[in-house]
């Protein structure tokens, strides 16, 4: 197969996910990304549903969009309502977008039982709402609502939906597993004899819920079967389960069927992509998310460890870079001396496998790990070790001291405890006090207040998970404890740990290598950025 298009429907079926809210400008924020990824279609809303989508289509008419084309959703006419009477459609056609996705029931049940009309009254809707879509000039992509369950329950019928919508003028027809229950085989020989059926001169297409833990494989059996057209979400959220993972999808199409389906060169945005959606979204990315997730190339065992550092197609199955990933040797009880070196050299690219500096590192890892800390969850604060014990560690501030204050009741009950803390940057003092939800929130802020007037970057950085774990409980309220945080800013994400008896302190450590981090990060991009204009100068 040539080229298989994408239609992404974050902004619809992806919103209708438990806890999924988008603003206007959030929208209009993923419609850049996905355009930038090089996806063909942004099924960006229902405008007849709710005034947002309807505020969020004026706005997108002043995009400049590079490939992806906007495509508006709805249902087809009512019953009994005439399509150039009903006001869905015309709000449908009247949001302006090229293409529009119109649904109808392919499920004899659901006509009966949902619409309560008769199977030749929903033939008539579907065929006629296709028709006055097409003959406003618009292209009709036709989503096949419950066609797998209705192809099963009456096959006759489905079809004849399918012959409806492409008589009135559907130029694809997307086959939906709504209910997320069919397995690869069944979508497999269904969506083959549709393409028989309807093809080449009619698009067959996928839209792939995740109900059976099979959305992806599902849409990959479609393609393989003949369809040209996938739908789903980069991120996998949305209804229930969610929708098929895209950024799942289209590394396998193009990696591993060798399926062209994005602009080219842009398959290596797809992790950033998947990940900047997320965070717009406001979720916890899944890590363990294949191909873009920081777990997919994250190597732990000793053996695993040692074959990958001598040759990665040992333990991997695809090039990371390829889909904007990258490489993890995560070190811990099980992992050997080659961990250990390969994050060394990270630091210290002098480093050998022989070289005291990895014993001395081993050494203090086991001394670390001893009074309770983990790194292989905690990245960041694995490297900040490796400089401090490599001697390339610089800190950018001084802590003088801090304070916490709880207060319970408090007059504003969102805030219920303060902090003050009082840094030293180069000889420059700094004192700061803020409020927060709790000590730990109120000492993030403080901290971050006080360093933005000498690091104004801090303020894109944001704390997105907190997570403790008591490590004694014989020892109850005494207790060590281990801190975990995890920060983000608008690029990335990253973890760091913090252990003590006291769990003020212990995420205070946390706090201060993962603003450490932060800048150590930015100061690493800026001398690149730099050594780019001077190797420019100087070809120029």
């Amino acid at each position: 197969m040539a080229r298989v298009t994408i239609l992404d429907s974050t902004l619809r079926d992806g919103a209708q996910g438990e806890g999924i809210s988008f603003s206007v400008q959030d929208k209009l924020n993923i419609v850049r990304l996905l355009d930038s990824l090089g996806v063909d279609y942004v099924e960006a809303g229902n405008p007849g549903s709710n005034p947002k989508d309807m505020e969020f289509f004026r706005e997108a008419a002043h995009l400049t969009l590079g490939r992806a084309k906007l495509a508006a959703f709805g249902p087809t006419r009512r019953v009994g309502i005439e399509a150039s009477r009903d006001e869905g459609l015309k709000s449908l056609l009247g949001v302006g977008t090229e293409t529009v996705v119109i649904f109808g029931k392919s499920w004899d049940f659901h006509v009966s039982h949902v619409l309560k009309a008769s199977l030749d009254e929903n033939l008539a809707m579907i065929a006629d709402s296709c028709a006055y879509a097409a003959a406003a000039g618009r292209r009709v992509i036709y989503d096949a609502e419950h066609f797998f369950d209705g192809y099963a329950a009456n096959p006759d019928y489905a079809i004849r939906t399918l012959a409806a919508a492409i008589g009135g003028g559907a130029s694809c027809v997307a086959l939906c597993d709504t209910n997320g229950g069919s397995l690869p085989g069944w979508v497999g020989e269904l969506t083959a004899a549709v393409a028989r059926k309807f093809g080449p001169e009619v698009a067959v297409g996928i839209h792939a819920h995740n109900d059976s833990g099979l959305a992806v494989a599902n849409s990959l059996a479609a393609v393989g079967a003949g369809a040209s057209h996938v739908q789903g979400c980069l991120a996998g959220f949305g209804e229930r389960c969610g929708n098929a993972n895209l950024s799942t999808i289209i590394a396998d199409l193009r990696l591993k069927m060798g399926v062209d389906c994005l602009q080219p060169d842009s398959l290596s945005l797809l992790s950033l992509t998947a990940r900047s959606v997320a965070e717009i979204a406001n979720i916890v990315f899944d890590e363990s998310t294949p191909f873009v997730g920081r777990h997919a190339f994250a190597h732990k065992a000793g053996m695993h460890v040692d074959a990958v550092v001598k040759n990665p197609r040992s333990f991997e199955h695809v090039d990371p870079p390829l889909v904007g990933n990258e490489r993890r040797i995560l070190v811990s009880e099980v992992g050997g001396r080659s961990v250990i070196l390969d994050r060394v050299k990270r630091v210290y690219p002098e480093a050998t496998k022989d070289s005291p500096l990895v014993a001395q590192v081993l050494s203090k890892l086991k001394e670390m790990e001893r009074f309770g800390y983990q790194f292989e969850g905690a990245d960041a604060s694995l490297d900040l070790l490796l400089m401090k014990v490599t001697g390339t560690y610089k800190p950018f501030f001084r802590l003088s001291k801090y304070r916490t204050i709880g207060e319970q009741p408090s007059g504003d009950a969102a805030r219920c405890a303060q902090a003050t803390v009082k840094i030293e940057v180069e000889g420059v003092e700094e004192v700061s006090v803020a409020e927060g939800d709790g000590p730990v929130h109120a000492l993030d802020l403080a901290l971050r207040k006080a360093l933005e007037r000498f690091y104004p970057s801090l303020s894109a950085m944001r704390l997105t998970d907190y997570k403790v774990r008591v490590l004694d409980s014989a020892s109850a309220a005494a207790a060590t404890v281990r801190v975990f945080i995890e920060s983000s800013d608008t690029v990335d994400s990253w973890t760091t740990v913090g252990v003590s008896t006291d769990i003020i302190e212990a995420s205070w450590i946390a706090l201060v290598d993962s603003i450490e981090f932060k800048l150590i990060k930015d100061m690493d991009k800026s001398r690149e950025a730099s050594d780019g204009k001077e190797k420019s100068s100087h070809v120029a």
